[in-house]
Protein backbone atom coordinates (compact mmCIF):
# COMPACT_ATOMS: atom_id res chain seq x y z
CA UNK A 1 0.00 0.00 0.00
CA UNK A 2 1.11 3.33 -0.90
CA UNK A 3 0.92 5.60 1.67
CA UNK A 4 0.53 9.08 -0.03
CA UNK A 5 -1.82 7.52 -1.57
CA UNK A 6 -4.19 7.32 0.85
CA UNK A 7 -3.92 11.47 1.71
CA UNK A 8 -6.11 12.32 -0.93
CA UNK A 9 -9.61 10.96 -0.88
CA UNK A 10 -9.36 9.23 -4.62
CA UNK A 11 -6.62 6.65 -2.24
CA UNK A 12 -8.90 6.45 0.23
CA UNK A 13 -11.68 4.97 -1.81
CA UNK A 14 -9.01 3.04 -3.66
CA UNK A 15 -8.30 1.21 -0.59
CA UNK A 16 -12.01 0.29 0.56
CA UNK A 17 -12.75 -0.92 -3.22
CA UNK A 18 -9.81 -2.85 -3.12
CA UNK A 19 -11.29 -4.92 -0.09
CA UNK A 20 -10.64 -3.25 2.92
CA UNK A 21 -14.34 -1.98 3.65
CA UNK A 22 -15.68 -5.61 3.08
CA UNK A 23 -13.79 -7.12 5.40
CA UNK A 24 -14.45 -4.34 8.28
CA UNK A 25 -18.10 -3.90 7.22
CA UNK A 26 -18.53 -7.27 9.49
CA UNK A 27 -16.32 -5.61 12.37
CA UNK A 28 -17.87 -3.94 15.44
CA UNK A 29 -18.54 -0.39 16.04
CA UNK A 30 -14.80 1.25 18.02
CA UNK A 31 -14.71 4.63 19.89
CA UNK A 32 -11.62 5.88 20.85
CA UNK A 33 -10.81 9.42 22.67
CA UNK A 34 -7.66 10.77 21.57
CA UNK A 35 -6.16 13.08 24.05
CA UNK A 36 -3.94 15.94 22.53
CA UNK A 37 -0.72 18.18 23.83
CA UNK A 38 -1.01 20.54 22.02
CA UNK A 39 -4.02 23.45 21.65
CA UNK A 40 -6.00 24.05 18.92
CA UNK A 41 -4.65 27.51 17.57
CA UNK A 42 -1.38 25.01 16.26
CA UNK A 43 -2.92 23.87 13.08
CA UNK A 44 -0.10 22.09 12.02
CA UNK A 45 0.17 19.84 15.02
CA UNK A 46 -3.42 19.17 15.76
CA UNK A 47 -3.85 18.80 12.32
CA UNK A 48 -2.01 15.38 12.62
CA UNK A 49 -4.53 14.32 15.45
CA UNK A 50 -7.46 15.28 12.88
CA UNK A 51 -6.03 13.55 9.97
CA UNK A 52 -5.37 10.09 11.66
CA UNK A 53 -9.42 10.38 12.91
CA UNK A 54 -10.35 11.31 9.36
CA UNK A 55 -8.26 8.50 7.87
CA UNK A 56 -9.27 5.88 10.85
CA UNK A 57 -12.66 6.59 9.62
CA UNK A 58 -12.47 6.12 6.29
CA UNK A 59 -10.49 2.92 6.09
CA UNK A 60 -13.13 1.28 8.23
CA UNK A 61 -16.08 2.45 6.96
CA UNK A 62 -16.91 4.63 9.75
CA UNK A 63 -17.12 1.86 11.91
CA UNK A 64 -13.65 3.00 13.62
CA UNK A 65 -14.34 6.49 14.52
CA UNK A 66 -11.44 8.67 16.88
CA UNK A 67 -12.89 11.69 19.12
CA UNK A 68 -9.85 14.15 18.97
CA UNK A 69 -9.63 16.53 21.92
CA UNK A 70 -6.93 19.43 22.13
CA UNK A 71 -5.13 20.29 25.44
CA UNK A 72 -7.29 20.74 28.43
CA UNK A 73 -10.20 19.29 27.30
CA UNK A 74 -10.17 16.16 28.66
CA UNK A 75 -7.08 16.30 30.92
CA UNK A 76 -3.92 19.19 31.15
CA UNK A 77 -1.50 18.63 28.43
CA UNK A 78 0.76 17.25 30.16
CA UNK A 79 -1.41 14.61 31.68
CA UNK A 80 -1.80 12.23 28.68
CA UNK A 81 0.72 9.85 29.60
CA UNK A 82 -0.58 9.42 33.08
CA UNK A 83 -4.39 8.68 31.26
CA UNK A 84 -3.01 6.12 29.05
CA UNK A 85 -1.37 3.94 31.64
CA UNK A 86 -4.25 4.48 33.87
CA UNK A 87 -6.55 2.91 31.04
CA UNK A 88 -8.51 6.23 30.75
CA UNK A 89 -7.71 7.00 27.20
CA UNK A 90 -7.26 4.80 24.15
CA UNK A 91 -4.25 7.67 22.48
CA UNK A 92 -2.87 10.22 22.87
CA UNK A 93 -1.12 12.62 20.48
CA UNK A 94 2.06 14.33 22.37
CA UNK A 95 6.10 14.93 22.19
CA UNK A 96 8.21 12.25 24.17
CA UNK A 97 10.60 15.06 25.47
CA UNK A 98 7.25 16.34 27.86
CA UNK A 99 7.59 13.92 30.12
CA UNK A 100 11.14 13.21 31.07
CA UNK A 101 10.73 14.29 34.26
CA UNK A 102 9.57 10.37 34.92
CA UNK A 103 12.46 9.42 32.71
CA UNK A 104 14.94 11.10 30.76
CA UNK A 105 14.69 8.24 28.06
CA UNK A 106 11.40 9.78 27.32
CA UNK A 107 13.60 12.30 25.24
CA UNK A 108 14.80 10.36 22.62
CA UNK A 109 11.25 9.91 21.16
CA UNK A 110 11.26 13.34 20.56
CA UNK A 111 14.97 15.22 20.48
CA UNK A 112 17.76 15.68 21.85
CA UNK A 113 20.77 18.49 21.60
CA UNK A 114 23.03 17.49 18.85
CA UNK A 115 20.84 14.47 17.66
CA UNK A 116 18.90 13.38 14.41
CA UNK A 117 17.86 15.06 11.70
CA UNK A 118 14.18 14.77 10.25
CA UNK A 119 15.14 12.20 7.87
CA UNK A 120 17.79 10.43 9.99
CA UNK A 121 14.83 10.16 12.90
CA UNK A 122 12.31 8.31 10.63
CA UNK A 123 14.76 5.60 9.68
CA UNK A 124 16.09 5.50 12.98
CA UNK A 125 12.89 4.64 14.53
CA UNK A 126 11.88 2.33 11.42
CA UNK A 127 14.39 1.08 10.16
CA UNK A 128 17.13 0.98 12.76
CA UNK A 129 16.79 -0.29 16.52
CA UNK A 130 15.20 2.79 17.75
CA UNK A 131 11.48 2.01 16.96
CA UNK A 132 12.24 -0.97 18.89
CA UNK A 133 14.11 0.01 21.78
CA UNK A 134 11.59 2.74 22.57
CA UNK A 135 8.49 0.89 22.72
CA UNK A 136 10.31 -1.75 24.97
CA UNK A 137 10.54 1.09 27.45
CA UNK A 138 7.30 2.50 26.79
CA UNK A 139 5.85 -0.97 27.92
CA UNK A 140 5.78 -0.19 31.37
CA UNK A 141 4.04 2.96 30.56
CA UNK A 142 0.99 0.79 28.91
CA UNK A 143 1.49 2.13 25.24
CA UNK A 144 3.83 1.89 22.23
CA UNK A 145 4.23 4.92 19.85
CA UNK A 146 3.69 5.52 16.27
CA UNK A 147 4.97 8.87 14.49
CA UNK A 148 2.60 11.35 14.10
CA UNK A 149 4.67 14.10 12.08
CA UNK A 150 8.05 15.70 12.43
CA UNK A 151 8.37 19.91 13.05
CA UNK A 152 11.87 19.37 11.37
CA UNK A 153 14.70 21.62 12.35
CA UNK A 154 13.41 23.99 14.80
CA UNK A 155 14.91 27.78 15.50
CA UNK A 156 17.07 29.06 18.37
CA UNK A 157 14.46 31.12 19.79
CA UNK A 158 13.38 34.55 20.41
CA UNK A 159 15.50 37.07 22.24
CA UNK A 160 15.71 40.43 23.41
CA UNK A 161 19.26 40.71 23.42
CA UNK A 162 22.14 39.77 21.26
CA UNK A 163 24.13 36.24 22.04
CA UNK A 164 27.78 37.08 21.40
CA UNK A 165 29.20 34.72 23.77
CA UNK A 166 28.42 31.90 26.12
CA UNK A 167 28.70 34.53 28.68
CA UNK A 168 25.57 36.61 27.50
CA UNK A 169 23.95 32.91 28.22
CA UNK A 170 24.39 33.42 32.14
CA UNK A 171 21.52 34.43 34.29
CA UNK A 172 19.69 35.00 30.85
CA UNK A 173 15.59 34.22 31.74
CA UNK A 174 14.37 31.86 29.03
CA UNK A 175 11.49 29.50 28.19
CA UNK A 176 12.00 26.49 27.18
CA UNK A 177 10.07 22.95 25.81
CA UNK A 178 10.83 19.97 27.40
CA UNK A 179 13.27 17.23 27.21
CA UNK A 180 17.57 17.25 28.21
CA UNK A 181 17.60 20.78 26.90
CA UNK A 182 17.03 22.30 30.19
CA UNK A 183 19.42 20.28 31.79
CA UNK A 184 22.39 21.45 29.23
CA UNK A 185 21.13 25.22 29.18
CA UNK A 186 21.58 25.04 33.21
CA UNK A 187 24.88 24.39 32.81
CA UNK A 188 25.29 27.26 30.97
CA UNK A 189 23.66 29.17 33.71
CA UNK A 190 20.33 29.87 31.91
CA UNK A 191 17.34 30.13 34.24
CA UNK A 192 14.95 28.13 32.80
CA UNK A 193 10.97 29.28 32.53
CA UNK A 194 7.97 26.80 31.77
CA UNK A 195 4.97 28.41 30.77
CA UNK A 196 2.54 27.97 27.98
CA UNK A 197 3.14 29.23 24.45
CA UNK A 198 0.04 31.69 24.88
CA UNK A 199 1.43 33.42 27.83
CA UNK A 200 5.11 33.77 25.91
CA UNK A 201 4.33 37.54 24.51
CA UNK A 202 3.21 38.97 27.99
CA UNK A 203 6.22 38.03 29.56
CA UNK A 204 8.57 39.20 26.92
CA UNK A 205 7.00 42.35 26.94
CA UNK A 206 6.68 42.59 30.52
CA UNK A 207 10.76 41.51 30.61
CA UNK A 208 9.75 38.71 32.98
CA UNK A 209 11.54 36.54 30.59
CA UNK A 210 14.23 37.50 28.00
CA UNK A 211 14.21 35.23 25.36
CA UNK A 212 11.83 32.03 24.50
CA UNK A 213 12.43 29.00 22.02
CA UNK A 214 9.20 27.64 20.69
CA UNK A 215 9.30 26.10 16.95
CA UNK A 216 9.86 27.80 13.94
CA UNK A 217 8.81 30.52 11.56
CA UNK A 218 5.23 29.55 10.98
CA UNK A 219 4.57 28.40 14.63
CA UNK A 220 6.71 31.58 16.36
CA UNK A 221 4.86 34.13 13.81
CA UNK A 222 1.43 33.29 15.52
CA UNK A 223 2.91 34.05 18.71
CA UNK A 224 3.23 37.69 17.72
CA UNK A 225 7.07 37.38 19.30
CA UNK A 226 8.44 39.37 16.91
CA UNK A 227 7.08 42.36 18.25
CA UNK A 228 8.92 42.19 21.52
CA UNK A 229 11.58 39.99 20.95
CA UNK A 230 13.92 41.04 17.97
CA UNK A 231 16.59 38.74 17.84
CA UNK A 232 15.55 35.16 16.28
CA UNK A 233 18.37 32.71 16.92
CA UNK A 234 19.11 29.93 14.48
CA UNK A 235 20.04 26.99 14.43
CA UNK A 236 18.16 25.19 17.33
CA UNK A 237 20.79 22.64 17.85
CA UNK A 238 18.95 20.98 20.56
CA UNK A 239 16.03 20.13 18.22
CA UNK A 240 17.71 19.12 14.94
CA UNK A 241 13.95 17.53 14.28
CA UNK A 242 11.02 16.77 16.50
CA UNK A 243 9.31 14.07 16.48
CA UNK A 244 5.67 13.98 17.83
CA UNK A 245 3.81 10.64 18.17
CA UNK A 246 0.77 8.74 19.39
CA UNK A 247 0.96 7.25 22.27
CA UNK A 248 -1.72 4.24 21.75
CA UNK A 249 -2.68 2.13 25.11
CA UNK A 250 -1.54 -1.68 24.34
CA UNK A 251 -4.31 -2.63 25.85
CA UNK A 252 -7.00 -0.78 23.67
CA UNK A 253 -4.97 -1.88 20.98
CA UNK A 254 -4.80 -5.61 21.58
CA UNK A 255 -8.63 -5.77 21.45
CA UNK A 256 -8.59 -4.73 18.03
CA UNK A 257 -9.12 -6.84 14.90
CA UNK A 258 -6.54 -7.06 12.53
CA UNK A 259 -7.67 -4.73 10.16
CA UNK A 260 -8.38 -1.99 12.41
CA UNK A 261 -4.99 -2.35 13.88
CA UNK A 262 -3.88 -1.61 9.75
CA UNK A 263 -6.07 1.19 9.69
CA UNK A 264 -4.35 2.77 12.90
CA UNK A 265 -0.92 2.41 11.14
CA UNK A 266 -1.96 3.90 8.06
CA UNK A 267 -3.81 6.58 9.44
CA UNK A 268 -0.33 7.60 11.41
CA UNK A 269 1.78 7.13 8.35
CA UNK A 270 -0.74 9.34 6.51
CA UNK A 271 -0.54 12.63 9.22
CA UNK A 272 2.94 11.98 9.86
CA UNK A 273 3.40 12.91 6.12
CA UNK A 274 1.22 15.12 6.16
CA UNK A 275 2.24 17.50 9.04
CA UNK A 276 5.87 17.04 8.00
CA UNK A 277 5.39 18.24 4.58
CA UNK A 278 3.33 20.85 6.18
CA UNK A 279 6.10 22.88 8.05
CA UNK A 280 8.48 21.99 5.37
CA UNK A 281 6.51 24.14 3.04
CA UNK A 282 4.80 26.69 5.67
CA UNK A 283 8.02 27.58 7.63
CA UNK A 284 9.86 29.40 3.94
CA UNK A 285 6.83 31.83 3.91
CA UNK A 286 6.31 32.65 7.31
CA UNK A 287 10.04 33.16 7.24
CA UNK A 288 10.08 35.63 4.12
CA UNK A 289 7.20 37.48 6.49
CA UNK A 290 9.07 37.84 9.21
CA UNK A 291 12.33 39.12 6.85
CA UNK A 292 10.44 41.79 5.82
CA UNK A 293 9.60 42.73 8.83
CA UNK A 294 11.72 43.85 12.17
CA UNK A 295 12.98 41.13 13.22
CA UNK A 296 16.94 40.29 12.82
CA UNK A 297 17.75 36.92 11.69
CA UNK A 298 21.00 35.97 13.96
CA UNK A 299 23.15 32.80 13.27
CA UNK A 300 24.50 31.61 17.10
CA UNK A 301 28.30 32.21 17.25
CA UNK A 302 30.67 29.37 16.94
CA UNK A 303 31.52 29.42 20.45
CA UNK A 304 27.91 29.61 22.01
CA UNK A 305 27.34 26.38 19.99
CA UNK A 306 30.54 24.50 21.10
CA UNK A 307 29.45 25.40 25.05
CA UNK A 308 26.17 23.92 24.26
CA UNK A 309 27.95 21.05 22.62
CA UNK A 310 30.50 20.24 25.47
CA UNK A 311 27.51 20.71 28.40
CA UNK A 312 25.91 18.19 26.43
CA UNK A 313 27.80 15.96 26.44
CA UNK A 314 28.12 16.26 30.50
CA UNK A 315 24.58 15.97 30.59
CA UNK A 316 24.73 12.21 28.16
CA UNK A 317 27.68 11.32 30.75
CA UNK A 318 25.93 11.86 33.74
CA UNK A 319 22.77 9.72 32.53
CA UNK A 320 24.51 6.91 31.33
CA UNK A 321 26.38 6.58 34.97
CA UNK A 322 23.15 6.50 36.03
CA UNK A 323 20.87 4.84 33.80
CA UNK A 324 22.05 1.50 31.85
CA UNK A 325 18.68 1.72 29.86
CA UNK A 326 19.29 5.34 29.06
CA UNK A 327 23.16 4.56 27.86
CA UNK A 328 21.21 1.18 25.92
CA UNK A 329 19.17 3.77 23.58
CA UNK A 330 21.80 7.18 23.67
CA UNK A 331 24.65 4.49 22.55
CA UNK A 332 22.38 2.77 20.15
CA UNK A 333 21.39 6.35 18.66
CA UNK A 334 24.73 8.04 18.52
CA UNK A 335 26.39 4.62 16.61
CA UNK A 336 23.45 5.42 14.07
CA UNK A 337 23.94 8.74 13.70
CA UNK A 338 27.67 8.30 13.21
CA UNK A 339 26.70 6.29 10.27
CA UNK A 340 24.10 8.39 8.73
CA UNK A 341 26.77 11.76 9.14
CA UNK A 342 29.12 9.70 6.44
CA UNK A 343 26.33 9.18 4.35
CA UNK A 344 25.67 12.47 4.28
CA UNK A 345 29.27 14.06 3.67
CA UNK A 346 28.31 12.16 0.22
CA UNK A 347 24.38 12.97 -0.32
CA UNK A 348 22.82 15.98 0.86
CA UNK A 349 25.61 17.75 2.64
CA UNK A 350 27.74 17.89 -0.32
CA UNK A 351 24.62 19.10 -2.67
CA UNK A 352 23.08 21.75 -0.21
CA UNK A 353 26.59 23.49 -0.60
CA UNK A 354 26.28 23.89 -3.91
CA UNK A 355 22.73 24.76 -4.12
CA UNK A 356 22.73 27.41 -1.54
CA UNK A 357 25.20 29.53 -3.11
CA UNK A 358 23.64 28.43 -6.77
CA UNK A 359 21.88 31.40 -9.00
CA UNK A 360 18.19 29.96 -9.17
Amino acid sequence: MDRRSLIKGAGLAGVLAAGVAPAVQAQQAVRWRMASSFPKSLDTLMGSAETFSRVVKALTGGKFEVSVHAAGELMPAFGVVDAIQDDNIEIAQTAGYYFTGKDPVFAFACAVPFGLTTLQMEAWRRQGNGGKLLDEFFKKYNFHALCAGNTTTQMGGWYRKEIKSPDDLKGLKMRLGGGLFGEVMAKLGVVAQNMPGSDVYQALEKGTLDASEFVGPYDDEKLGLSKVAPYYYYPGWWEASAQFDFFINNKAFDKLPDEYKAAVRAAADVAAIEVTSKYQARNPQALKRLRAGNTQFKMFPKPVVDAGFKAAQEVYAEHCDKSPEFKKVFDDMRAFQKEQILWNRYSEFTYNQYINGAKL
